[in-house]
């Protein structure tokens, strides 16, 4: 696995890059499809040495601490289990709460930690468990409630990148579909149908027209924090073109994803700024709020889209550095 590089990046570039990892697009106004690059079950599955060995990890989430020496070699990707959990161990798909810091070894610095950017006061945030990003390789494949220490070589992140050490914690699994209170239909809305594991299959009436401006309705509502602009939002998502056809689904690849609502075509985002976490939305959006006339990959030019959205969790920007 290789990461693109982040040396001289800010600590916003920082954390976008080892939380993404090979996942995702380079295109700003795609929605992502995460691909996984690993082929165990356990990803990178890095093992323990003498560098990750000499990371001393202390507290809990959400108040883990690192003191990391200034000699250590960076010779290879390394990971210690410097507290073990008592749950199961986790696997690709979940979604777990937890806190991660990001230090530069270099001088001991925490570049980000991310309490900083927790939406409430438990100072958690969401983590998707991987195999194609350092944030979930982390804590992929190891008991829940485990805290870790990884060093990572510049080599893996890039010619002239730097290296880097991070820490994580996993505490408690999330749901991955909305748990919010369901509500009422709204009239001209496409119906959508949820299988026992929350899976939405959506069906659009055949006189579908599209509408001029993204519409949105709540089909559950949860009491969970609130989606800002910039947020980086964690959900499932469907979306179908108007004859029916699924174009892009992350139940389908078996996993949440995570983006910045910045990151997402127009309508998009507008379906999800302003709403909460459990909740999920219906959004109909029209090309001009789409994709346009240059269509997307399996999504023809001037193509309306439908998509379903649960929200599962949000993390704030962090800040600018």
């Amino acid at each position: 696995m290789r990461i693109r590089p982040f040396a001289a990046l800010s600590v916003v570039a920082v954390s976008t890059l080892l939380l993404a990892g090979c996942t995702g697009s380079a295109d700003p106004n795609a929605t992502p499809t995460p691909t996984s690059t690993a082929s165990s079950e356990c990803g990178l599955d890095p093992k323990p040495g003498d560098d990750s060995n000499a990371v001393t990890v202390s507290g809990a989430a959400p108040e883990l601490t690192a003191e990391v020496p200034a000699d250590l070699a960076f010779a290879d990707l390394q990971r210690t289990i410097a507290s073990e959990g008592d749950g199961d161990d986790l696997a690709i798909g979940q979604l777990v709460s937890g806190q991660y810091q990001i230090i530069d070894p270099s001088t001991g610095e925490v570049q980000l930690d991310s309490t900083d950017t927790s939406p409430d006061d438990t100072g958690l945030v969401p983590l998707i468990v991987n195999d194609s990003s350092i944030i979930g390789s982390a804590v992929l494949c190891t008991p829940l409630g485990s805290a870790a220490a990884l060093t990572i070589p510049g080599s893996m992140l890039g010619d002239g990148a730097s290296n880097v050490v991070v820490v994580a914690q996993s505490v408690e699994e999330l749901p991955t579909a909305a748990t919010g209170d369901d509500q009422e239909p709204v009239a001209g809305m496409p119906t959508v149908e949820l299988a026992d594991d929350g899976e939405p299959t959506i069906t659009v009436a055949d006189d579908f027209q599209a509408p001029e401006t993204t519409e949105v309705a709540t089909l559950k509502k949860g009491d969970g924090a609130t989606v800002e602009s910039g947020d980086t939002v964690f959900v499932q998502y469907t979306g179908v073109l108007p004859d029916g056809t699924v174009f892009d689904s992350s139940w389908q690849r078996g996993a949440p994803t995570q983006f910045q609502t910045t990151g997402v075509v127009q309508g998009f985002q507008k379906a999800l700024e302003g709403q909460t976490v459990g909740s999920q939305v219906i959004a109909v959006i029209p090309a001009a709020e789409g994709y346009g006339e240059a269509g997307q990959g399996s999504i023809p030019a001037n193509s309306p889209l439908i998509f379903v959205v649960d929200i599962l969790g949000v993390q704030r920007a962090a800040a600018q550095q």
